[in-house]
């Protein structure tokens, strides 16, 4: 196994796995773990080029700083990426390795579930390592972290509503949710019980069938639904959806989805600003993964009541970062990262005494 580190400004650790014989590339980026071990995913994708697999694992890295600093989960941020196609190359020894590769760095890194692997994937990662967590409940874990994210998410809804139009009420709005994933599909199903009227797309005509099968949703095309008429736009598919294209088609006046990276760049959270759109920022709102296994992390060890208690202590923080924007008259992706940098400064100082 070939290690390489990798020296980007701004981050404590950034190192690079290869198995040359193999063709495989694994990339670990620990932003900052002032206030904890960093924890982060296990993403596997096809990235075009290593350059373009470190730009992600870089970027998701200390969104996960910022997410468990505003969540308050006791932990620091990191990454994993390993380049590849998750539908053909997984293999049992390819995770094993990964197991080693995270092992390798002492426990300074946590991973993880994400995008492209599963609890079953983890389960082999844990062979060679114990900094695993997102397991089965069977082996202790805290399980699949969707129903969590979702029912966060879920409660950050009625909270922008609240700020948005003076009623944290879901019932009758019309929400248009964008992917319908195990987040979206969980996030669905919160929403329907509330009595809200869906408006539901994804690439996969299946997972569609299914919502609009139990929920009543209405199936909208996936290239439309940023710009339908709703009261409420749910991103939660991949990134970037919020850009120069899709903003000024925007006809809700609340975006509040799971989705990581919404924002294509900085600049369109005033974008959305001046269209009198409120934004409610992905990694606030997306904590409730984080936040459960934060409790399988707990001396304690896993309770799902816990859980469920501090998830929907989400709202409470996605208000403070509402109020910290008026304030300070800037857009709420901004506000968010302030208040993330201001719980890291109180955790630096509080380490320094």
């Amino acid at each position: 196994m070939d290690f390489a580190d990798l020296t980007v400004p701004g981050y404590e650790r950034v190192l690079r796995a290869e198995e040359p014989s193999k063709g495989w590339c694994a990339i670990v980026a620990i932003h900052d773990t002032t206030l904890g071990p960093a924890l982060g995913g296990l993403r596997m994708w096809k990235y075009a080029t290593k350059d373009e697999a470190l730009t992600d694992v870089l970027r998701l890295a200390k969104g996960m700083t910022y997410k468990s600093a505003v969540a308050r989960t006791g932990l620091g941020g990191g990454k994993a990426v390993v380049v590849g196609d998750a539908q053909k190359d997984k293999s049992d020894e390819l995770f094993f390795w990964l197991g080693r590769v995270v092992d390798h760095l002492g426990g300074r890194y946590i991973t993880a579930e994400d995008v492209g692997t599963s609890v079953l994937d983890l389960d082999l990662v844990a062979r060679e390592t114990k900094w695993v967590t997102g397991r089965a409940r069977e082996v202790g874990g805290s399980g699949d972290p969707s129903p969590f994210t979702a029912l966060g998410a879920f409660v950050a809804i009625q909270t922008a509503l609240m700020e948005a139009t003076g009623s944290a009420e879901v019932k009758g709005r019309r929400v248009a949710i964008q992917g319908l994933g195990h987040v979206g599909y969980w996030l669905a199903k919160h929403l329907a019980e509330a009595g809200a009227k869906l408006l539901v797309a994804d690439l996969q005509p299946a997972r569609v069938e299914r919502v609009v099968k139990e929920f009543g949703a209405q199936p909208v095309p996936q290239e439309k639904v940023h710009a339908v008429e709703c009261d409420l736009f749910a991103p939660c598919a991949l990134g970037a959806v919020l850009n120069d294209t899709t903003i000024p088609q925007l006809q809700a006046k609340v975006v509040c989805g799971a989705a990581n990276n919404q924002l294509a760049e900085e600049r369109h959270g005033e974008a959305l600003v001046k269209r009198g759109i409120l934004y409610a920022p992905d990694y606030v709102v997306n904590a409730g993964g984080i936040l459960n296994i934060s409790v399988e992390l707990s001396p304690k060890g896993y309770d799902e009541r816990v859980a469920e208690e501090r998830v929907r202590g989400i709202g409470r923080a996605l208000a403070d970062v509402f109020t910290h924007a008026k304030k300070r008259g800037i857009p709420t992706s901004r506000a968010a990262d302030e208040v993330a940098q201001s719980i890291l400064a109180e955790g630096k100082k509080a380490r320094a005494h």
